[in-house]
Order: C-alpha cells, then structure tokens, then sequence
C-alpha cells in the first residue's frame, strides 16, 4: 500500500478528487498478522488454481475482509500499476487529469455522483473482462485432454500437485480409490473447494466445469447463484450464534492471538474503526444494527448500480470541500503534505 499512496499523497493538494479515494484507505483494512489465502498460497501453480481470495473490484474478499485497495481499484482500473511504479508527482498529476477527463462526461470541470457511478461500472466491468481472460487461461491448465470439461478429479490430482504431491500418483490412486494420504489442513481445503465446485456445476449437475462454470468457480462475485454462495460462505465464518445474520459485535470480531504487540494493536484498531464504518453506513441498508443475507449480498455484488451510487457519493464526499456535492480540481485534503513545497507549486492547475 505505501508504494501506492507514496507517489498520489506527493501529486498536490489540489488532487483532491483521488487523494480522498486514498485518505480512505490509509488504515489496513486487514488485522495485523493475518494474511490471506491468496497471498499465502505457496508458488505460482497454486496461485493459477485456487480461487482468489483478493477479487479486484469487490469490496469484501472471500474471507470477509474489507478489500482494501477497492476504491483504488474502482478509480484506477488498470492505471493503479502506473501510479505504483511512477513516483514523479508531475508525470502523476497528468494521469490523474486524464482520468478526470474521462469521469467528467460534459466537461464542466466537475464530477458529479452520477457520473462518478458510471466510471465504477464501467471499471467493474473492466475487472470481470479481466477475470474472464484469467479464467480461460487457468482452465486450459487444468484441462489435461483439451474436452472443454474439468472434472473434480482433474481439479483435485492439479491441486494436490502444486501442494508437492506426485501427479501420475495422485492420478493412480483416484482412479484405483485408494486413500490419498494427505494432511488434515489440505483435506479441509480440497472439502472447500469441491463444496464450491458443486455451487458452480450449473444444473444438470454432472461434476464437470465447463469453461464459463470454471469462472464462477474462480470468481463468484460474476454469479448470482455463486455470490449467494460467496455470502453464505462469508456469514457461516463470522456468525457466531448461529441466526445466520450479522451484528456489529460479529462483523468486527478480531481472530485470537490477532494482536502481538502495540504496533499490531494500533492497525487492528484501524482496521475495527474501517469494519465498523462500513457496516453502520454501506452494509446495513436498513439501519436496524443487523445485516442480513440480502443486504450482505446487495453489498457484494459488483455490478450493483445503487450500491456504486452509494461509492460514488461517499467517494465525492470525503473530497468535497466546499460541500457543493462535486468533485473539482481545485479541492484540496488536509493532512497529506508534500515536504517539497516546489512539487506542490508545479502541481497546481
């Protein structure tokens, strides 16, 4: 993240628009000490097969997290690489106009919510096109005889092999029904993964993916049916009584043993204050206290023209220092200095 916020936070105060989107996410939206699957998955190969846990462009990871890069990702699309590797704030301050050039539909020099909305769709869409090309590639990978199917079995013997285990064993003993001998935490795994494999086999269920069921095994969040499952999922891990709805209290509950000194108090502090945000104001719809299934779902689903409204209105918000609900190039945050006062003077309009 700081090689992300480093070179936006230099750009200058009237960058406003974008540096807001960044002022939102400065706390890790992660508790200390606790990654995700997606970044503890063990090589490349691994990495090809598994769903992801980190889904560019959705707002909560498949572990229930917040999404800490969303608003980037949203804003910046496929520009958030060039603004990682290139740190000249002038450079920076050109991109960055070049976008607002595009949000700003009838170039009266300030971005409205609606216009806003449409640049986060349009984004969103963006993601799933790329999700859509990761999926074809990784589907050929894990299709051995080219058939245009995957059976759970080829999955499985794929899976197994990038965890050290020999393929054309693994394959035999399928085959023959003899016992695999792996560990407790990968059988836990693979359990998982088939329960969501069955959610993505599309009626008449035979067990075998084709290419677009492989999509929404990979990337549920372009599914209907697998984001239900995704919100399931997302509620049986942190519903603690069972009512399979979400409080507050269970919404932010850290994981024990999460906090191992004061540095990793203060981001799992963040990271409540982000959680408990998120829930009073985006999630829970109704404002009962409770989130339920559907609002959970509403929340998660990309394509959601309300709910990107609502992005587009908080995101303008945050920026929106003369209160005239309009984002323009002239507004300025607080609490992101440059120490080079000359960048800030280069940077102005």
């Amino acid at each position: 993240m700081a090689s992300r916020q480093a070179p936006l936070c230099g750009l200058a105060p009237c960058c406003l628009w974008l540096l807001g989107v960044v002022l939102l996410m400065n706390a890790s939206a992660r508790p200390a000490n606790h990654s995700s699957a997606r970044e503890r998955a063990g090589n490349r190969e691994e990495n090809e097969i598994l769903p992801p846990d980190h889904l560019n462009g959705v707002k909560l990871e498949m572990d229930g997290h917040l999404n800490k890069d969303f608003h980037q990702e949203v804003f910046l699309g496929k520009d958030m690489d060039d603004f990682e590797e290139d740190a000249e704030p002038r450079k920076s301050r050109r991109k960055l106009m070049v976008i607002f050039s595009k949000v700003d539909l009838n170039t009266d020099r300030r971005i409205s919510a609606k216009e806003m909305q449409k640049w986060i769709m349009q984004k969103t869409a963006e993601h799933f096109q790329e999700a859509v090309a990761e999926s074809r590639a990784h589907f050929r990978a894990v299709d051995p005889d080219g058939d245009g199917h995957v059976s759970w079995d080829e999955y499985k013997v794929k899976f197994l092999a990038t965890k050290g285990h020999n393929e054309r064993e693994v394959a035999e003993k399928i085959k023959n029904k003899w016992d695999l001998n792996i560990d407790e935490e990968t059988q836990e795994v693979l359990e998982n993964l088939k329960d969501r494999w069955y959610q993505a086999d599309n009626p008449p269920p035979d067990l075998l993916l084709t290419e677009s069921e492989f999509l929404s095994f990979l990337h549920p969040e372009h599914s209907r049916g697998m984001l239900q499952f995704m919100v399931k999922e997302i509620i049986r891990d942190l519903d603690q009584d069972g009512d399979k709805k979400l409080s507050l209290s269970e919404f932010i509950s850290l994981p024990v043993g999460t906090v191992e000194n004061q540095q990793g108090q203060d981001v799992d502090d963040g990271w409540v204050r982000d959680r408990k945000r998120e829930f009073e104001e985006l999630i829970d719809a109704n404002h009962d206290g409770i989130v339920t299934m559907a609002e959970l779902e509403d929340y998660m689903d990309p394509m959601n023209e309300f709910s990107a409204l609502n992005e587009a209105k908080q995101m303008i918000a945050i920026a929106d220092e003369n209160q005239n609900h309009y984002l323009e190039p002239e507004e300025h945050p607080a609490g992101c200095p440059h120490p080079d006062s000359s960048v800030i003077a280069a940077s102005r309009f």
